[in-house]
């Protein structure tokens, strides 16, 4: 019987005795190394539901910094600290359309704005003139088409919007006769919306021809159509550029923002992870040979930074920055206060492999993060 009694003793003991292990197992988790990944994707419908976002959009881009780090969280669980993600999604950005009788101004109409008898304007700001003399108390919104004769060498007529907003007037320029003409149209308008839908973005690339435009920029296009009984309406489209075509913008600009993982959940981030080339290395060599002729002289040869610490062309810490400090003021000289770089460069240390450096521009210089 006694022996039973100490064997359960022996026992107790072995199992109270395990509890130190549960440290020890922290201490293994709390020196794993995290995942890190990157990742750059556009958002789906999919996401858009995931976030409650049926029109498909965020009303601002703080919205969507504020909502996208839960996404990320559930599409990449075991990811880490140092990873990163590069969203491009929808943000809701209105801007207005409008539509409004023409009306032909008379040869009165053009006198008293230019104190002459031709009944046309020659000068670019009379029809602006006309506008603030004709619209004493305009309010943002308000939209006018205008039908006018303007002489340059020989009269023609031009038929423009203008619309009101922060206290001045804006033209939209209306398409000719002779571009109608091009567009196979009889009469200086189209005879429905559809087919100014179709023809119009065709148009633009040659109504843009010599004045270029970017990828992403909007432009407001006006067309006529006949509407009976002698009335012609004046209908404004906006269209947005996608570097080679017009299409029908559908108020949404799309945007693109960065967002890391600080080791613990994910932020907005401006961190670009950049490899140093050679053109880089020819470019911190060639900036330093006066001051550090041995290393500067070994890195543009070799291409790596020697890290032997007892080695005549050794880089240290300090030497590196500078290095980086010349190169990225060379390759990003616009960069903004706060900006981040996560710099990897080839060193040689006894064999050849890599190391990584971050720096943040901090008070117009970079230094080490």
């Amino acid at each position: 019987m006694k022996r039973i009694i100490y064997l359960l003793v022996m026992v107790g003991t072995i199992f109270v005795g395990c509890s130190p292990m549960d440290d020890i197992y922290d201490d293994l988790d709390a020196k794993v190394d995290p995942i890190v990944g990157d990742a750059a994707f556009t958002l789906s419908d999919e996401d858009y539901d995931d976030l409650d976002l049926g029109f498909g959009n965020f009303n601002s881009v703080d919205d969507a910094k504020t909502m996208i780090p839960s996404l990320l969280s559930d599409k990449y669980p075991v990811w880490g600290e140092g990873s990163s993600a590069t969203v491009s999604f929808n943000v809701y950005n209105r801007v207005n359309t409008y539509s409004q009788n023409i009306y032909e101004l008379s040869d009165a109409d053009h006198n008293a704005i230019t104190g002459g008898s031709f009944g046309n304007f020659d000068r670019s700001y009379h029809v602006f003139d006309y506008l603030e003399a004709t619209y004493a108390s305009p309010e943002d919104g308000d939209f006018v088409s205008l039908r006018y004769r303007y002489w340059a060498g020989g009269e023609s007529t031009l038929t423009d919007g203008f619309y009101f907003e922060d206290g001045d007037w804006n033209k939209i320029e209306g398409f000719t006769e002779d571009q109608y003409n091009a567009m196979g149209e009889g009469f200086s308008n189209f005879s429905s919306h559809d087919e100014a839908e179709v023809k119009m973005p065709i148009a633009l690339l040659d109504v843009y021809k010599y004045d270029p435009k970017e990828p992403g920029d909007i432009v407001m296009a006006m067309y006529e159509l006949y509407k009976g009984g002698g009335v012609v309406k004046s209908y404004t489209k906006n269209y947005v550029f996608n570097g080679s075509s017009w299409s029908i913008y559908n108020n949404e600009i799309v945007e693109t923002v960065q967002f890391g993982h600080d080791g613990s959940t994910w932020v907005p981030d401006n961190t670009i992870k950049y490899t140093l080339t050679g053109a880089d290395i020819a470019i911190i060599s060639d900036a330093l040979i006066g001051t550090y002729p041995g290393p500067a002289d070994n890195v543009g040869f070799f291409g790596s930074f020697d890290r032997r610490s007892g080695s005549s062309n050794f880089w240290s810490d300090a030497m590196l920055l500078e290095g980086f400090n010349i190169l990225l003021d060379s390759i990003h000289a616009g960069a903004e206060e706060g900006q981040k770089y996560v710099l990897t460069y080839v060193i040689y240390n006894g064999s050849t492999t890599t190391e990584s450096m971050s720096v943040i521009k901090t008070g117009g210089v970079w230094v080490v993060q």
